[in-house]
């Protein structure tokens, strides 16, 4: 007796359905995953950016009390020390000649992440972040324009730990 050998070519569709299934759970599971870690990333840059132009407006404030106090600057009645505004820590300021050359807090303004204003866009600085001055209230949305105090993020969303980026 002779057996009846089949010749298979291809894939049934049995096992075409099998796969399809396996791919589409693992899809299931890989794609919010990388949403939320795409999310975590641009947390973490927000944080990062917030804390170097706080930072640099920091290290302003120091070399503006340091030149008050070897009085290479005049004490100017109701100026806060702080910089006119985020381009002054970009372009830099001599102090009143407490150094030779201008001293430069940053190489750039950096980005909020979650701003929608695209890189190379021309926009108004108080349109990437948002400013507070010396004399604002801690919780002010608008910018009184006298110094740059504190910055804040412009985006309307919720963080992964359920606050908001602006009250970062």
């Amino acid at each position: 007796m002779k057996l009846l050998t089949r010749n298979k070519q291809g894939v049934s569709l049995v096992e075409l359905v099998v796969t399809l299934v396996i791919l589409s759970i693992l899809a299931a599971v890989i794609l919010p995953s990388a949403q939320m870690t795409a999310r975590r990333t641009k947390e973490l840059e927000l944080k990062r950016n917030l804390r170097t132009i706080r930072t640099a407006i920091d290290e302003f404030k120091k070399k503006y009390d340091e030149a008050i106090a070897e009085k290479k600057l005049p004490s100017v009645q109701n100026k806060s020390g702080y910089p006119e505004s985020l381009k002054q820590l970009v372009e830099g300021y001599d102090f009143g000649g407490l150094t030779e050359n201008n001293i430069k807090f940053l190489r750039r303004v950096p980005r909020d992440p979650f701003n929608p204003t695209k890189p190379g866009e021309d926009v108004k600085e108080e349109e990437l972040w948002g400013l507070r001055s010396y004399a604002d209230k801690p919780d002010s949305t608008t910018w009184g324009g006298e110094d740059v105090y504190d910055v804040y993020s412009l985006s309307e969303e919720t963080a992964i730990d359920g606050t908001k980026y602006k009250d970062w």
